[in-house]
């Protein structure tokens, strides 16, 4: 079981935290708090587009290396 939830959050922890963050921003936009949902909000993309570069270098490092 602990194993399936490691590989699980391995491969899907930047859609996870990005859904955090997304919840988090619309939950404080509809508190009142704006500007600080909009803040919250360009999180979103900025997680994933790490991740997809993370990725990209992993995936060239490791080529290099076979």
């Amino acid at each position: 079981m602990k194993s399936k939830f490691l590989i699980f959050w391995g491969v899907y922890y930047p859609i996870v935290l990005a859904f955090i963050s997304f919840l988090y921003s619309v939950t404080l936009w509809f508190m009142g708090n704006k500007l600080e949902g909009i803040f919250v909000g360009i999180w979103v993309p900025s997680i994933l587009a790490f991740a997809i570069a993370i990725r990209q270098r992993r995936k060239d490092h490791n080529n290099n290396l076979n």
